[in-house]
């Protein structure tokens, strides 16, 4: 499809909210006026719809290559499209991990053919790999994944030579998961030791708030060392947020932060009901943890906001707490889910699109993306607000199966999205299967 002229969309854009029309020419949005007559491929009548910017989520594992039983990127970039989220960054904890420039290349490859959505691959970091890091291209590759903390894989860095010089040479974003792993592993024994079993209940304590607050300012000191571009990913205690500034414009801030949607949406009074489900790394925590990240989300010291879509199997998930993995798929709903947010005055319609689009293009320099503006590439998803939308197994796109939403009625639903100027998913149907487009970024 060539073109499409949007009629009569609420446009929320850069701080405002405005009626307008659109008309998108081969993949790039041409002009935006109050009203627009220009003949086109398609017309997509808007009226009482809000058009927002594509998600650009920063932090996804598709599984792809090498744990396909659990997902890959042709479904998870279908329901990707179907939550709004037009572009993503995925994860180098894949089999074998993405640690060498070809292994890498080998991801793009894949996503070129199969991924619905644009995207983008980070260059794993281990302990010994730094001169394969140091040739990852930063005008075509998002960042740099370093694991300060074990999660899904072996990837753990732990070596501290090899961590400082990671943050001393390597040029571009170095996105970190913080947890400190002697604090997991003395938790881990104590308990052991005081109970016949370990359960879901002690996850947040395990994992606990002091194991990330150390891993985190340990980065962000090296960061203030070395003067590195660093991105603390899935920020999950209050006490993290002092580590973070909001008195800089944020293409100033050399050390950024990411909150995730299920550290948002849960507390550890869901572990009740959830159980497994919603075992995450770093861990859903108290209800004070979670209040403060929205309010750093809101007041700027947290900057992006993202899922951890990280699928596994209904079957792994159901073992015993000590044997389930942690992670679960968020990516399809993650838009409702901050629109329901939007809803009960949490946070502000201009600000979801702050944190999930604009902010995400400034913090990673990404080329012509993450705005609604004339020459910008048309990354775009348009909601009915006050259109319920009910989750069930159904309507759930992710490879594996089940979502920690489902049963739940969102109050606003996607009712349209467009890739790089093609139509991809349209009223609860993918209805185009063109490849998305390889990021690109803006960097020296």
């Amino acid at each position: 499809m060539s073109s499409i002229l949007i009629k009569a969309a609420t446009i929320v854009n850069e701080g405002k909210i405005y009626r307008a029309d659109l008309y998108l020419n081969h993949g790039i949005i041409e002009m935006i006026a109050h009203e627009i007559n220009h003949p086109a491929d398609r017309v997509i009548q808007a009226e009482g719809l809000y058009l927002l910017p594509g998600l650009i989520d920063d932090q996804v594992h598709f599984r792809e290559p090498g744990l396909t039983d659990k997902a890959d990127i042709w479904h998870e970039s279908r329901a990707a499209v179907a939550g709004g989220t037009t572009s993503f960054m995925e994860m180098p904890n894949t089999i074998p991990n993405t640690l060498t420039q070809d292994l890498l290349e080998d991801k793009y490859q894949i996503a070129a053919k199969n991924s619905l959505a644009n995207y983008s691959f980070y260059m794993g970091a281990a302990n010994d790999n730094l001169e394969e890091v140091l040739k990852t291209d930063p005008k075509r590759v998002c960042g740099v994944k370093v694991f300060m903390g074990s999660s899904t894989g072996n990837m753990l860095v732990d070596n501290e030579q090899t961590l400082e010089g990671i943050f001393k040479e390597v040029p571009l974003l170095i996105a970190t998961h913080c947890e400190d792993e002697a604090t997991i592993r003395a938790n881990v024994k104590r308990f052991q030791e005081e109970n016949d079993e370990l359960t879901i209940a002690m996850h947040p304590l395990i994992r606990s708030a002091e194991a990330c607050y150390r891993s985190s300012s340990h980065a962000v000191s090296l960061a203030q060392k070395f003067g590195t571009r660093l991105h603390i990913l899935h920020i999950s205690t209050a006490k993290e947020i002092s580590l973070f500034r909001n008195d800089l414009p944020l293409n100033e801030k050399k050390i950024t932060a990411e909150a995730c949607i299920h550290h948002l949406w849960f507390s550890d009074a869901d572990y009740k009901t959830k159980g497994n489900f919603i075992k995450w790394n770093p861990a859903v925590k108290t209800k004070q943890d979670q209040e403060a990240i929205f309010q750093a989300v809101r007041d700027g010291h947290i900057d992006v906001i993202a899922t951890d879509h990280a699928p596994h199997t209904i079957a792994e998930k159901s073992r015993p707490y000590a044997t389930a993995p942690s992670g679960g798929p968020l990516v399809q709903h993650a838009l409702q889910a901050l629109l329901d947010c939007y809803h009960e005055g949490k946070i502000s319609l201009e600000q979801i699109v702050q944190k999930t689009a604009h902010n995400t293009a400034i913090c990673f320099q990404i080329a012509n993306r993450g705005y609604i503006r004339e020459g910008y590439a048309a990354d775009l998803v348009l909601v009915d607000l006050n259109k319920p939308y009910t989750v069930n197994k159904a309507n759930i796109l992710s490879k594996c199966g089940w979502s920690p939403f489902e049963g739940h009625t969102f109050r606003s639903s996607i009712t349209h999205t467009i890739v790089s100027g093609n139509l991809a998913f349209e009223n609860g149907h993918i209805v185009n299967n063109e490849p998305g487009k390889r990021l690109l970024f803006e960097r020296d």
